[in-house]
C-alpha cells in the first residue's frame, strides 16, 4: 500500500508548531498526488491550508491510533518519529502519572519532581525474578535484567545513566543500587549492601550542590562497580569519579550554592565538638554566599550533616578522622576570607595578623608566617638561578583560589579512597554489575572547558550506544533468518577523531599549554587554521575570533575559547604545596601523598580528575625531573585516558542505558515542557534509537499474537491448523507490497507504518460489524417497539372502550339512583318540614296547655294559701284577745282575793289578843290531854304485848340482821359499781354533748367544705382545663423527646455495637499480629539455625562450594527476611535441646538461652492478652446490660423478673446439689466394689437413703423458699408501684394515719375513693399472687415429678454400675453426667427460647460454673498426681521392707503360717497401647521412622500419621518407666530428625506436608493423652487410660506447636515457589474465555535475551495444582482446619501476586482483562466448593483482586460512576485505585480512556480516607497459623506396626 493513500479524509497528523513543537490536526479532505497543500482542522477548531515543500513534496507525519498512545514501549507505535515519541511520552507522564518509558533497550525517565511510592520493597520484590517487558518501564526492571543476566551468562554489566543536571540522574542511579543491595544479600555477615548504600549521603555532600536546574546537582561523574561472588551475593564495591566541578568551590553563579557539606558545617557550628572550627552563619564566609541562596527549601543542613557522619561511621571514617575532615573543610572556608591588599601594580600584602588567615593557619598546622609570604609571592626557577617575585593582588587571588581548590580535590580524593577501602572485600569478585552516572550532553549561552570535556564523553558514549543499538538488531535479524540490509544511522566517529586524533584539538590544546607564550587567542588562530573549511564538523563564528563551533550529534555547540588554556593546565604553586605538606596536622600531608607517586591522576586537573585504581599503585623510584614532567601532565590529556579506560570497561560489559529527561525548568511537579523535551530527546539519543528502528523492521509480532490480533480480518476458509501458514496467506492478501514485512522463525516483522495500515482494516472491519450489529440489533428492538405498542394500542383500546362501556352504565346507573334519590329526598323534605311543623305545633299547644294548667294551679294555691293565712291570723288574733282578756280577769282576781286575805288577816290579829282565844284554846287542850292518857295507857298495853313480841322476834332478828348486813355490804358494793357507771354515764354524756358539738361544727364546716368544695370544683375544672392543654403540650413534647431520645439511644447502641465490634476487630487483628510477629521470630530462628548449621560444615569440610553455574539463587531472599517483625505467642517453656549432630558426631544441646527468653516473652504477652480479654468480655457484659436496660419497661422490672431469676438460681443450686451427690455415689461407688453394695447396711446403700432424705428436705425447703417468694414478690411489687400513687397502701397503720391526716384536712371523700381504689389493687394483686403459686405449685409438683425419677434413675445407675468393673465404673458415671447436664442445657434452652437474654445469661453462668469445675477438677487431677507419685514412692519402700522381712523369716515359719485361698482369674492378653524398645535402638528408631521414611508409600497404604502415633505409644512407655532421660532424649531426637529431614527435602511438597501432618498430629495425642480435663472431653474409657502418668510435657508440647509452625512456613514457601511461575500466565496471560481479550502491539519490550524458556501456564494448571496439593494433604491426615488455611494462604498468594502485576501492567488495565479475571476468580471459587472450603475465608483474601476486576469494567464517566467506584472498591488502597484508573487503557478503539478529571474526583473523594499508602500487596505475607485441637478416634491398641518400616525391635506392651 503507498504510503499517500493513508492521507485520507479524517486521518490525524503532526505538524510544526513554534510553541508546542509538534500540533495534531485533521484532514478535512483526501491527498491526491500532486496536490501542493493540505487543508486541516486543527484541534482548536480553526482551519489551516498546509502548504508542502515544493522540493521534497514531504507530507506530514501521520499520527498513531489513540489505541496505540501511552504504550509502554515506543517502537510498538506504528509510526515512528519524533511527534510520536513526544506525545506518547507527555501523555504517559502528564495524563497516566507514568515516569518510565522503554525506547526499545533504552529506559526513559522522567523526573516529576515529587515523591511517588513506587520504589518500596513490594515493587522490589515485585520485579524480582520477572522478564523485563513482563512489567510496566522501571529502573527495577533495568536492574533486574542486568542481575539476571550477569547470572545467567556470567558476563558483567553495565548500567549507564545520563541526562542533563536536575534531570535525575544520581536518583536513579541511587535506586539501581538499592536494588542490587536488596535482591542478592551480601555473602558475609557485614551488611555490605547498607555500606554501599551508605556511600550515597557521603559522596552527594561533597560531590553534590544546588544549581538553578536543580538542588541536589551531581557535580561530578562516577562509575560504581558493584562486585558479587559466585552466588551473587554482594562482596563489595569499588567507585571511579569523573570531572569533579572544582571551580564551584571558589565561584557560585547568581542562586546556586557551593558543596552542600559547607553548609552542613555552618549549620552544625554550635556543637560542641565544631566549637574549635570557628564557624558561624554561611554568609559570613566569601566562598559560601556568592550565589546568594544558602538555604534550600525543604532542606535541613543540620540533620543532612547527622546522616552524613553516620554513613562515614558506617563506613568505618572514624570520629578522629571525621573532624579532620571537618577541619580540612572549616580552613578552606576561612582561606576564602583571605583578604589582600596592593602595594602597587605588581606586589601585594596580606594584613598584619589578618583573622581568616589566622584561623585557616592553626586548622591546617601550617606557619602562619610562611603561609602569609608565599599568598604574596611566587619562586621563579631558572637554569641558573631561583628568584621569589612578588604577585598582584589579581593574582594572589587566582592563587588562593587555586590553593583551596586544589585542597578540596586532594580531600574529595582521599575520601573516595577510604569510600573503597571500606566497600573492599577480600573474597574474591566473580563479577560486577557498572552504574555508571555521567552528564548527559549540555550546551549553554557560554560553553567552556566543562561542557566540552562533557559533551566529548557523551559522544564517546553515544557511539558506543549506536554501535550497541545497530549489533541488537542485526542479532536480531539473524535469529529470525530474515535477509537485512545495512541500516543507515549517524556515525559520530568524525567527531571524536576531531577531538581526540592527532592534531585534534585535545592535540593542539596541550602543544598550546607547554608553549611558554602561549595564550587562548593562539590556541583559536590554531584550531581555524588545522580544521576550518577542511572538517565539515568544524565552523567558526562570523562576529568572534575566540571561539569555535562543533557539529556534535546532539546539535551544534559553540564554545569559547577563553580559559581554556588555564584550565587545561590547573596551575597551582609548588611552593604553597610544600607548606602545607609540614603541617603539623598529620592528616593533611597525607592528602598530598599521591603527588610523590609516579602517575598521579589528578594532580592537575581543573575540573576533573581520573579514575582511582582499584589497588593504590607502589611509588616508584625516578628522577626529580621526571617526576615533575610527570605532574604536567594536562587535564584534557588525563580526561581523555579515564574516558579511553570507561570505555574499555562498557565495551568489555553488556549495557543497559538509562535516559534521564528533565520536563521543565522550573521544577515543577508534572508540567511537561515540549521544547525542553525535544532537546534532550535528540541529545540523548533517544529519537536516533527511534530513527535505527524505523529503518528497518520496527514492528514485530509473534505468531500466536498477529493471529489473535487480527482474526477478525480472516475468513473461516483462512484459519488452517498451521498458525504461521495462516498469518502468510493473511497477509499476501491484505499488504501486496512484500518489502513492507518479513516472516522470521517465530515472528513477523513489518515496516513502519504497516501495524497502522492493519489497525486500520481491523478497525474499519470491527465498525463495519459493530454497523451490523447495530442494524439487526437496532430493527430488531424497534420491531419488538413495534409490536409492543402495538398491543399495548388494542389493550389500551380494550380498556377505553370498556371504560367507555362502565362509564355509560354508570351514567345510567347514577341517573336512575338520582331519580330514586330526587324522589325519596322530596319525600323526606315535605315529610320532614311537616313533622318539623306537627312538632311545634305541638311543642306550643303543649306549652300554651301547661301554661294555663300552671296559671289555674298558682291561682287555686295562691288562694288556697290566702285562706290558710287568713285561717291562722284569725285564730292568733282571737287568741290573742282571749288571753289578754284572761290574763286581766285574773289579775283582777289576784287583786280582790289579796284585798280579801288582808282583811283576813287583820280580823285574825285581833282575835288573838283576846281572852276568849285562849279559853276556846285551852278547852281543846284538856280534851286533848285526856285522850292523850287514853292512848298512853292503850300504848303501854301495846308495849308489853310488844315487847313479848320483841324478844320473841329478836332472834329472827339477829338472823336478819346478819343476812341483811350481808345484804348491804353487797348493795354497797353494787353503790359503788352504779357510782362509777354514773361517772363513766356522765363522761358518755359528756361526750355525747361533745360529738354533738363536733356534729354541729362538723356540719358546719361540712357545709363550708361543700361551698369550698364548689368553689374548689369549678376552679379544679378550669384548672384541668388549663392543665389538659398543657398536658397534650407536653405529651406532644414528651412524643417528640421520647422518639429523640430512642433516637439518641438506638444510636448509641449502634455506635457501642459499632465500636464493640471495632474493639472486637482490633483485638483480633492485635493477636494475629502478635502471632504472626512470634511465628515470623521462629522463621527468622529457623533460618539462623540454619545458617548456624551452614557455617559450622564449612567450618568442618573448608570446602569451596560449588560453581552455581547459570542457577540462580532466590533474589527475594534478603528482602523478604527483612520484611519481618518478632514478638512472641502463647506459651511458656524450658531449656530444652532442639538439635542434634549426626549420629556419628557428639550430641552437643543448642544453647536456648535466647529461645528462653521469647519463651519469657511469650508469658507476658499471654498475660496481655488474658487482660485484653478479660476487657473484651466486661465491655460485652456492659453492652449486654445497657441493651437489656433501653428494651426493659417499669412493669418488666417488677416481680416477674425477680421471679425469675430466683427460679434460675433455685436451678443452679438444684444442679450444683444433685453434682455434690453425683460425687457422693462416686466416692461410695469407689470406696466398695463387691456385690455386696446394694445390701441396706451397705455404704452405697445408706448414701441412696441419705440422698431420698435429702430430697424429701429439699422439698420442704422449697416450700418454705416459695412463701418467701411470695412476701419478696408483694414487695417487690409494691416497689414497682410509682411513689406519688398515695392509693396503694396495704398496711393499715399507714392508713389509719393517712385517715386521720386527711380528716384533719378534710379529704374523707378523697380518702374513701382511694381506699376502694386501693382494695381493688390488693384484689387484683391477690389473684395475681394466687395464680403465680398455682404455677409455682404446679412447677414444683413436676419438680417433684422430675426428681422421683430422677432418683429412680440414680437407683438403677448404681445397680448397673455395681455390676460393672471397677474402672468402667467412674466412666459410666461420668458419661451418665454427660447426658444429665445435656439433657439438662437442652431444658433451659427450650425453657429460654422466647428471651434469649436470659437464655444468655444463663449460658454464661454455666459456663463459669464449668470454668469453676474445670478449675477444680484441675487442681485434683494435680493432687492426684503427687499422691500417686507419693504412693509409688510408698510403694517401693514398703516393697524393700518385706523383702527384708522376708529374708529375716525362716522357711519352717512360712510352712506354718496359714495360707489363704486365692482365686487367681485368667487374664487374656490385653495391649495397653505401648511401645516398648531399648535405649540403643532410639537412633534406628528415628532413622528408619524419619530420616530415611518415604512419605508417599506411607500416604497411599498406611493410616494417615501412622509415624505420629509410633512415636507418641513409645513416649508413653517412657512416661510408664518413669525414665525422664528416655523421654527427653527421644523428644529431642525427633524435632532433632525432622528437621534435619525437612532441610535435606524441603522443597519437597509431599514431604513438607506429611511432616506438618504427623507433627501435628504427635502434638495432638500429646494434649489428648495428656491427663488434662480440656483435652479429655472426647475419649473414651479406654483412651483415658492411656494418658500419660508421670511426666507433663506440656514444655515439649510448645516446642513441637514452634516446630509445626516453621514446617508451616516452609509448606508455605514450597508452594509459593511452586505457583508463582504459574500465576501471572494462567490469571492474567491466558485467554481462558477465548477472543475476549485482544493483543496490542508489544515493541521491543520482550527482548530475546529476557525471554525464558517457560512452558504456557493456564487457569486449568493451577486449578489441577491447587487439587494436586488437597489431595496430597488430606492423603497425609492433615487436619482439616490446617488444611482450610493453607488453602487461605494459597489464595491470597494468588491474588496478591495477580493484582501486583496487574498494578505494574499497563497492557493488563482493560475492560477485556477485568472479565477475564472475574471469570478466573469464579473458577477458583467453585474449586473451593468442589473442596467444601468456602468457609476457610480463602475467598475474602481474592476480595481486592475482584474489586480491581470490577473497577476495571464498570463505568468511569461521570460523578455517580465515582461515588459508586468509592462504595464497590473498599478493599483496595486509594494509591491501587488511582494506579488502576492511570494504567487503564483501551484495546479496541471503541473504548474510552478515562479522564484526568475523573481520576482527580476520585481522588478527592477518597482523600479522608485512612489507608495504606503502599502500592502493592505483600506477596510474602504469611497468615498466622493455629492448631486446633483435633483429638483421635482411634484406638492405640489396635494399630498395628506394618513389616515394611523396619521396626521389628520395637515390641507392643
Amino acid at each position: 500500500m503507498a504510503a499517500f493513500e493513508l492521507y485520507t479524509k479524517f486521518a490525524r497528523v503532526w505538524i510544526p508548531d513554534p510553541e508546542e513543537v509538534w500540533r495534531s490536526a485533521e484532514l478535512l479532505r483526501d491527498y491526491r498526488p500532486g496536490d501542493k497543500a493540505l487543508l486541516l482542522h486543527l484541534e482548536e477548531g480553526k482551519d489551516l491550508e498546509y502548504r508542502l515543500d515544493p522540493k521534497t513534496k514531504e507530507l506530514p507525519h501521520l499520527r498513531n491510533p489513540d489505541i496505540l498512545v501511552g504504550e509502554n514501549d515506543l517502537t510498538a507505535l506504528s509510526y515512528l518519529h519524533e511527534p510520536a515519541v513526544l506525545h506518547n511520552l507527555r501523555v504517559r507522564f502528564i495524563d497516566s502519572k507514568l515516569i518510565y518509558t522503554y525506547c526499545g533497550i533504552v529506559l526513559v525517565a522522567i523526573n516529576p519532581y515529587e515523591q511517588l511510592p513506587i520504589y518500596g520493597e513490594d515493587i522490589i520484590n515485585a520485579y524480582s525474578g520477572q522478564n523485563m517487558g513482563d512489567m510496566d518501564p522501571h529502573i527495577f526492571a533495568v536492574a533486574e535484567e542486568a542481575y539476571k543476566q550477569m547470572a545467567r551468562d556470567e558476563r558483567n554489566q553495565s548500567i549507564i545513566v545520563s541526562g542533563e543536571s536536575g534531570a535525575g540522574k544520581t536518583v536513579s542511579a541511587k535506586y539501581a543500587m538499592r536494588y542490587f543491595a536488596t535482591v542478592s544479600g551480601s555473602a558475609s555477615e557485614a551488611n555490605v549492601e547498607e555500606k554501599v548504600l551508605a556511600s550515597n549521603p557521603i559522596m552527594e555532600s561533597i560531590g553534590n550542590a544546588k544549581t538553578t536546574r536543580n538542588d541536589n546537582s551531581s557535580r561530578f561523574g562516577k562509575y560504581i562497580e558493584i562486585g558479587f561472588d559466585k552466588r551473587y551475593q554482594i562482596i563489595g564495591a569499588n567507585m571511579r569519579t569523573y570531572l569533579l566541578e572544582k571551580s564551584r568551590v571558589v565561584f557560585q553563579a547568581e542562586e546556586e550554592r557551593n558543596y552542600h557539606i559547607f553548609y552542613q558545617l555552618c549549620a552544625s557550628a554550635k556543637l560542641p565538638e565544631f566549637k574549635m572550627l570557628r564557624l558561624g552563619a554561611a554568609d559570613r564566609f566569601h566562598y559560601a554566599k556568592q550565589g546568594g541562596s544558602p538555604v534550600i527549601e525543604g532542606v535541613d543542613d543540620a540533620k543532612e550533616m547527622v546522616h552524613t557522619r553516620q554513613a562515614c561511621s558506617l563506613l568505618g571514617i572514624s570520629e578522629s578522622y571525621q573532624m579532620g575532615i571537618f577541619r580540612i573543610l572549616a580552613g578552606i572556608l576561612h582561606l576564602g576570607n583571605v583578604g589582600f591588599t596592593s602595594r602597587d601594580s605588581d606586589s601585594c600584602t596580606i594584613p598584619p595578623k589578618h583573622e581568616p588567615l589566622s584561623i585557616f593557619c592553626d586548622l591546617m598546622g601550617v606557619d602562619y608566617e610562611e603561609m602569609c609570604h608565599w599568598l604574596c609571592h611566587r619562586k621563579l626557577a631558572t637554569a641558573t638561578e631561583t628568584y621569589i617575585k612578588p604577585i598582584s593582588k589579581l593574582q594572589a587571588t587566582n592563587a588562593r583560589d587555586a590553593l583551596a581548590k586544589h585542597i578540596y580535590a586532594k580531600l574529595f580524593n582521599w575520601i573516595v579512597d577510604h569510600v573503597n577501602q571500606a566497600l573492599h572485600s577480600a573474597v574474591k569478585q566473580h563479577s560486577f554489575i557498572g552504574v555508571l552516572d555521567i552528564y548527559g550532553f549540555e550546551t549553554f549561552e557560554i560553553n567552556s572547558f566543562e561542557q566540552f570535556c562533557i559533551n566529548y564523553a557523551n559522544e564517546k558514549l553515544q557511539q558506543q550506544f549506536n554501535m550497541h543499538v545497530f549489533k541488537l538488531e542485526q542479532e536480531e535479524y539473524m535469529k529470525e533468518q530474515i535477509p537485512w540490509t545495512l541500516i543507515d544511522f549517524y556515525d559520530n566517529q568524525p567527531c571524536i577523531n576531531l577531538i581526540e586524533s592527532k592534531l585534534g584539538i585535545l592535540d593542539l590544546l596541550d602543544e598550546e599549554c607547554k608553549m611558554p607564550k602561549g595564550t587562548d587567542d593562539t590556541w583559536a588562530q590554531k584550531l581555524y587554521n588545522t580544521h576550518l573549511n577542511k572538517c565539515a564538523l568544524f565552523e567558526k563564528p562570523r562576529l568572534s575570533n575566540k571561539a569555535f563551533i562543533i557539529q556534535h550529534f546532539a546539535d551544534k555547540v559553540e564554545y569559547q575559547c577563553e580559559g581554556f588554556l588555564e584550565k587545561n593546565k590547573d596551575t597551582v604553586f609548588e611552593e604553597q604545596i610544600q607548606v602545607l605538606k609540614s603541617s603539623k596536622f598529620k592528616m593533611l600531608p597525607e592528602l598530598f601523598q599521591d603527588d610523590e607517586k609516579a602517575i598521579s591522576p589528578t594532580s592537575a586537573m581543573s575540573s576533573g580528575r581520573t579514575p582511582l585504581s582499584r589497588t593504590p599503585s607502589k611509588p616508584t623510584k625516578g628522577r626529580p625531573g621526571q617526576m615533575a614532567k610527570e605532574h604536567k601532565k594536562t587535564v584534557g590529556h588525563q580526561f581523555r585516558n579515564s574516558l579511553h579506560l570507561l570505555m574499555e570497561t562498557l565495551n568489555a560489559t553488556t549495557p543497559h542505558y538509562v535516559r534521564c529527561i528533565k520536563p521543565n525548568d522550573f521544577k515543577l511537579p508534572f508540567t511537561f515542557d515540549e521544547k525542553r523535551a525535544v532537546q534532550q530527546l535528540r541529545a540523548c539519543g533517544v529519537l536516533e534509537t527511534i530513527r535505527i528502528s524505523a529503518a528497518g523492521f520496527p514492528s514485530r509480532w509473534t505468531y500466536q499474537e498477529f493471529f489473535s490480533r487480527y482474526r477478525v480480518l480472516m475468513k473461516q476458509k483462512d484459519v488452517l491448523g498451521d498458525r504461521k501458514q495462516t498469518c502468510k496467506n493473511v497477509l499476501e492478501k491484505l499488504i501486496l507490497d512484500k518489502d513492507k514485512y518479513q516472516f522470521g522463525k517465530t515472528k513477523i516483522f513489518f515496516r513502519a507504518g504497516q501495524v497502522a495500515y492493519l489497525e486500520k482494516l481491523r478497525a474499519d472491519k470491527l465498525r463495519a460489524a459493530c454497523i451490523r450489529i447495530q442494524k439487526t440489533i437496532r430493527g430488531w428492538l424497534l420491531r419488538k417497539k413495534y409490536l409492543r405498542m402495538q398491543r399495548a394500542a388494542v389493550t389500551v383500546q380494550r380498556f377505553v372502550r370498556g371504560y367507555q362501556a362502565r362509564c355509560y352504565a354508570k351514567f345510567l346507573r347514577r341517573t336512575k339512583a338520582a331519580t330514586a334519590i330526587q324522589k325519596n329526598w322530596r319525600m323526606y323534605v315535605v315529610r320532614r318540614r311537616y313533622r318539623r311543623r306537627r312538632a311545634a305545633t305541638l311543642v306550643l299547644q303543649a306549652y300554651l296547655r301547661g301554661h294555663l294548667a300552671r296559671s289555674r294551679y298558682h291561682k287555686m294555691l295562691r288562694e288556697h294559701k290566702a285562706i290558710i293565712i287568713q285561717k291562722w291570723v284569725r285564730g292568733w288574733l282571737a287568741r290573742t284577745r282571749y288571753q289578754q282578756c284572761l290574763h286581766a280577769i285574773i289579775y283582777l282576781q289576784c287583786c280582790f282575793r289579796r284585798m280579801m286575805a288582808k282583811r283576813e288577816l287583820k280580823k285574825l290579829k285581833i282575835e288573838a289578843r283576846s281572852v276568849e282565844r285562849y279559853k276556846k284554846l285551852h278547852i281543846g287542850m284538856e280534851n286533848k290531854i285526856m285522850q292523850l292518857q287514853r292512848k298512853v295507857d292503850e300504848q303501854n298495853k301495846d308495849y308489853k304485848c310488844l315487847m313479848e313480841k320483841l324478844t320473841s322476834l329478836e332472834g329472827a332478828y339477829n338472823s336478819e340482821t346478819e343476812k341483811l348486813r350481808s345484804d348491804l355490804e353487797r348493795l354497797q358494793l353494787s353503790e359503788e359499781e352504779a357510782k362509777v357507771a354514773t361517772g363513766r354515764v356522765l363522761s358518755l354524756q359528756e361526750e355525747l354533748a361533745k360529738l354533738r358539738k363536733d356534729l354541729e361544727q362538723t356540719r358546719s364546716e361540712k357545709k363550708a367544705i361543700e361551698e369550698r368544695a364548689d368553689r374548689y370544683k369549678q376552679e379544679t375544672e378550669q384548672l384541668v382545663s388549663n392543665l389538659k392543654e398543657e398536658n397534650t403540650l407536653l405529651k406532644q413534647e414528651k412524643d417528640s423527646l421520647n422518639h429523640l431520645i430512642m433516637e439518641q439511644a438506638k444510636e448509641m447502641t449502634e455506635t457501642m455495637e459499632k465500636k464493640l465490634v471495632e474493639e472486637t476487630k482490633q483485638l483480633e487483628l492485635d493477636l494475629n499480629d502478635e502471632r504472626l510477629r512470634y511465628q515470623n521470630l521462629l522463621n527468622e530462628f529457623s533460618r539462623l539455625e540454619e545458617r548456624y548449621d551452614d557455617l559450622k560444615e564449612e567450618m568442618t569440610l573448608m570446602v569451596n562450594v560449588p560453581k552455581p553455574g547459570h542457577k540462580r539463587t532466590d533474589s527475594t531472599h534478603s528482602s523478604n527476611e527483612s520484611e519481618y517483625t518478632f514478638s512472641s505467642e502463647i506459651a511458656e517453656t524450658e531449656d530444652v535441646p532442639l538439635r542434634t549432630e549426626e549420629p556419628s558426631e557428639k550430641k552437643v544441646p543448642l544453647d536456648m538461652s535466647l529461645f528462653l527468653k521469647l519463651q519469657k516473652r511469650v508469658t507476658e504477652l499471654e498475660q496481655e492478652k488474658q487482660v485484653m480479654q478479660d476487657e473484651l468480655d466486661r465491655k460485652e457484659e456492659l453492652v449486654l446490660r445497657s441493651k437489656a436496660k433501653e428494651e426493659e419497661r417499669p412493669q418488666i422490672r417488677g416481680a416477674e423478673l425477680e421471679y425469675e431469676s430466683l427460679k434460675r438460681q433455685e436451678l443452679e443450686s438444684e444442679n450444683k446439689k444433685l453434682k455434690n451427690e453425683l460425687n457422693e455415689l462416686r466416692k461410695a461407688l469407689s470406696e466398695k466394689s463387691a456385690p455386696e453394695v446394694t445390701a441396706p447396711g451397705a455404704p452405697a446403700y445408706r448414701v441412696l437413703m441419705e440422698q431420698l432424705t435429702s430430697v424429701s428436705e429439699e422439698l420442704d425447703v422449697r416450700k418454705e423458699e416459695v412463701l418467701i417468694l411470695r412476701s419478696q414478690l408483694v414487695s417487690q411489687k409494691e416497689a414497682v408501684q410509682p411513689k406519688d400513687d398515695k392509693n396503694t397502701m396495704t398496711d393499715s397503720t399507714i392508713l389509719l394515719e393517712d385517715v386521720q391526716k386527711m380528716k384533719d384536712k378534710g379529704e374523707i371523700a378523697q380518702a374513701y375513693i382511694g381506699l376502694k381504689e386501693t382494695n381493688r389493687l390488693l384484689e387484683s394483686q391477690l389473684q395475681s399472687q394466687k395464680r403465680s403459686h398455682e404455677n409455682e405449685a404446679e412447677a414444683l409438683r413436676g419438680e417433684i415429678q422430675s426428681l422421683k425419677e430422677e432418683s429412680n434413675r440414680q437407683q438403677q445407675l448404681l445397680a448397673q454400675n455395681l455390676q460393672l468393673p471397677p474402672e468402667a465404673r467412674i466412666e459410666a458415671s461420668l458419661q451418665h453426667e454427660i447426658t444429665r447436664l445435656t439433657n439438662e442445657n437442652l431444658y433451659f434452652e427450650e425453657l429460654y427460647a422466647d428471651d434469649p437474654k436470659k437464655y444468655q445469661s444463663y449460658r454464661i453462668s454455666l459456663y463459669r460454673r464449668m470454668i469453676d469445675l474445670m478449675e477444680q477438677l484441675e487442681k485434683q487431677d494435680k493432687t492426684v498426681r503427687k499422691l500417686k507419685k507419693q504412693l509409688k514412692v510408698f510403694a517401693k519402700k514398703i516393697g524393700e521392707l518385706e523383702v527384708g522381712q522376708m529374708e529375716n523369716i525362716s522357711p519352717g515359719q512360712i510352712i506354718d503360717e496359714p495360707i489363704r485361698p486365692v482365686n487367681i482369674p485368667r487374664k487374656e492378653k490385653d495391649f495397653q497401647g505401648m511401645l516398648e524398645y531399648k535405649k540403643e535402638d532410639e537412633q534406628k528408631l528415628v532413622k528408619n521412622l524419619i530420616l530415611e521414611l518415604k512419605p508417599r508409600g506411607v500416604a497411599v497404604n498406611l493410616i494417615p500419621g501412622l509415624p505420629a502415633y509410633i512415636l507418641f505409644m513409645c513416649v508413653r512407655h517412657a512416661d510408664y518407666l518413669n525414665d525422664d532421660q528416655k523421654v527427653r532424649s527421644l523428644l529431642t531426637s525427633t524435632i532433632n530428625s525432622i528437621k534435619k529431614v525437612l532441610k535435606k527435602r524441603g522443597d519437597d511438597f509431599e514431604t513438607v506436608s506429611f511432616w506438618l501432618s504427623n507433627t501435628c498430629r504427635f502434638l495432638h495425642c500429646l494434649k489428648q493423652y495428656s491427663g488434662e480435663e480440656g483435652f479429655m472431653k472426647h475419649n473414651t474409657s479406654r483412651q483415658n487410660e492411656h494418658c500419660l502418668t508421670n511426666f507433663d510435657l506440656a514444655e515439649y508440647r510448645q516446642v513441637l506447636s514452634d516446630l509445626a509452625i516453621q514446617i508451616y512456613q516452609q509448606l508455605v514457601r514450597v508452594l509459593e515457589n511452586i505457583l508463582q511461575p504459574m500465576i501471572v500466565s494462567g490469571m492474567l496471560e491466558h485467554e481462558t474465555i477465548q477472543g475476549v481479550s485482544g493483543v496490542k502491539p508489544t515493541g521491543l519490550r520482550k527482548r530475546t535475551s529476557s525471554i525464558a524458556d517457560e512452558g504456557t501456564y493456564t487457569l486449568d494448571s493451577i486449578l489441577r495444582q491447587l487439587s494436586s496439593f488437597h489431595s496430597v494433604m488430606c492423603q497425609h491426615g492433615m487436619d482439616p482446619e490446617l488444611i482450610k488455611q493453607v488453602a487461605k494462604q494459597m489464595f491470597y498468594i494468588v491474588g496478591a501476586v495477580t493484582l501486583n502485576n496487574l498494578l505494574l501492567r499497563k497492557d493488563m488495565c482493560s475492560w477485556s482483562k477485568g472479565m477475564q479475571i472475574r471469570y478466573n476468580v469464579s473458577q477458583l471459587e467453585e474449586w473451593l466448593r468442589d473442596k467444601n472450603l468456602m468457609n476457610s475465608g480463602a475467598k475474602e483474601t481474592l476480595e481486592p483482586l475482584i474489586q480491581a476486576a470490577q473497577l476495571l469494567q464498570v463505568k468511569k464517566k461521570t460523578d455517580d460512576d465515582a461515588e459508586a467506584i468509592c462504595c464497590m472498591c473498599n478493599a483496595l488502597t486509594t494509591a491501587q485505585i488511582v494506579k488502576v484508573l492511570n494504567l487503564y487503557t483501551p484495546v479496541n478503539e471503541f473504548e474510552e480512556r478515562v479522564s484526568v478529571s475523573f481520576i482527580r474526583t476520585i481522588q478527592m473523594r477518597l482523600r479522608d480516607r485512612k489507608d495504606s499508602p503502599q502500592l502493592l500487596m505483600d506477596a510474602k505475607h504469611i497468615f498466622p497459623v493455629t492448631f486446633p485441637f483435633n483429638p483421635s478416634s482411634l484406638a492405640l491398641e489396635t494399630i498395628q506396626i506394618p513389616a515394611s518400616l523396619g521396626l521389628g525391635f520395637i515390641a507392643r506392651v
